[in-house]
């Protein structure tokens, strides 16, 4: 097809259903199987370690609710980076853009990929982390290839073909693994409960709210406990994001007014209930020793194991497996559109702005590929989200607080939707957020600069980018 013919828009043709799953798909990766285990570490109780998922799990609704006014006022791919630009400026969005491109969007879509292998390699050994393919010094760094890495970027490059074909395929993957990965994680929980162990139970909700590091009988002190909830809450937030990459997508939702917005609320929702009852499972069938000193943090792994016996190693494989997948074909659709939409306002390679025959950004699909490749590579993709997750938490505070500014400034635009609690709930989640960033600043000063650093690289990046585009404007059109 020739490029004159080839489509100019997006096409229509993702429904409720389509957006719902790919909420709770992109949402639910690999950490609900493995971040327990350090937030136990840092708070050493049951019931801290469910108040850290309630707490951000009412975030994240919050969150999503929140930003449904925002997908109905702007129902335009690009979603959160198109929100950010409307309540502010170019500059701001372009920020956020450039961040989820160097790290947040392909950061993630690495780690899961990264996720995917380890756990791949339970059942067939030879793609194994520590099967080292490569190996060579590079200075004083020793760069290493192993199988696990060149799996997750096959992965990787695999999806992303998938979905150069065209968003119908992309939704049939993303249906058919989160639905999947939903109903066993449901049926995990079931058989987890009815399996619940009287004595490890009433052991680990024994004096359940007393927050101390696991193996001191010192409790903390107020200071340290905030400071406690926050780190523990890197994993948690890390775990519970992606959820706005329907909005991302928004150009390609049929009914985008209603459709982004009930997606956001009934993704987040399911996700928040799996994530509670599945910590309750952990508390009932593993001592709270257990789950903080299972093998590589795979708490999941030691709980089916308690649960279905030799077994379990292979069902949580699988389910990973299932849900690694699912969640990075999720992650790759939606991550493209938001670099569509800059390029289109010529903030981003300009053959980015374009579509293939198949009506989908294939060009930003594959740069993402290649940025993810190389994070899989690097073996750093872990440390730059643990970084990163403070610049996330910014960006939403600074989002939803764009509820406020376009109340004032645009006063008669439609809203088919409103925020629901409108003050009060978007104002407790800022000041939440607010308040996680100040903690990490305080007490993990390693989870902030650097994330602050790869965002601020971004002011140069943008004003290059802005005088490019007025050259070629001015080459374009002479006065």
């Amino acid at each position: 097809m020739s490029e004159q013919t080839e489509p100019t828009k997006l096409k229509a043709s993702l429904g409720l259903l389509d957006g719902t799953m790919i909420v709770a798909g992109s949402m639910i990766g690999s950490g609900i199987f493995i971040v327990s285990a350090d937030i136990i570490r840092n708070v050493g109780s049951s019931g801290w370690l469910i108040a850290v998922w309630v707490i951000t799990g009412f975030m994240t609704l919050t969150a999503a609710v929140s930003y449904g006014e925002l997908s109905a006022m702007f129902p335009k791919a690009g979603g959160q980076y198109v929100y950010l630009k409307e309540a502010y400026n170019k500059l701001i969005a372009f920020l956020y853009g450039w961040s989820f491109f160097a790290v947040i969007q392909t950061g993630t879509i690495a780690a899961v990929g990264v996720a995917f292998s380890k756990f791949t390699a339970y059942l067939i050994p030879a793609v194994s982390e520590d099967h080292i393919l490569f190996s060579t010094m590079v200075g004083s760094y020793n760069f290493k290839i192993s199988a696990a890495q060149c799996v997750s970027i096959a992965l990787i490059i695999l999806l992303t073909y998938i979905n150069t074909r065209g968003v119908k395929s992309g939704k049939i993957i993303q249906n058919l693994f989160t639905i999947t990965k939903l109903a066993s994680l449901f049926g995990l929980i079931i058989f987890g409960l009815i399996m619940i162990k009287g004595d490890v139970w009433h052991a680990n909700w024994t004096n359940a709210w007393d927050i101390h590091k696991l193996g001191s009988t010192t409790s903390y002190t107020m200071a340290a406990t905030l400071g406690a909830i926050a780190a523990s809450m890197v994993g948690s937030i890390f775990s519970s994001d992606a959820w706005n990459n329907v909005t991302f997508i928004a150009g390609e939702m049929k009914n985008p007014q209603r459709n982004i917005g009930l997606s956001l609320f009934l993704g987040t929702l399911i996700v928040t209930i799996i994530y509670v009852s599945i910590n309750f499972v952990y508390t009932g069938v593993l001592p709270l020793h257990d789950i903080a000193t299972a093998e590589k943090d795979r708490v999941a792994v030691a709980a089916s194991q308690a649960i279905f016996g030799s077994l379990g190693t292979v069902i949580i494989a699988l389910m990973i497996m299932i849900s690694t997948f699912g969640c990075n074909n999720g992650l790759i659709m939606a991550g493209a559109r938001v670099y569509y939409t800059m390029a289109k306002d010529g903030l981003f390679f300009k053959r980015t702005g374009t579509l293939n025959k198949n009506a989908v950004p294939s060009f930003g699909l594959w740069i993402q590929c290649i940025v993810a490749s190389i994070l899989c590579l690097s073996g750093k993709y872990g440390d730059l989200l643990d970084m990163i997750s403070f610049v996330v938490v910014i960006f939403y505070v600074l989002t939803i607080f764009g509820i406020y500014i376009l109340r004032v400034q645009r006063p008669d635009m439609p809203r088919p939707y409103k925020a629901f609690g409108y003050p009060v709930l978007p104002a407790i989640y800022m000041l939440m957020g607010v308040a996680f960033c100040i903690l990490l600043i305080i007490y993990k000063p390693q989870f902030t600069w650097p994330g602050l650093i790869i965002v601020l690289i971004g002011i140069p990046i943008y004003y290059i980018s802005k005088n490019n585009t007025k050259d070629e404007e001015q080459i374009e059109s002479p006065v």
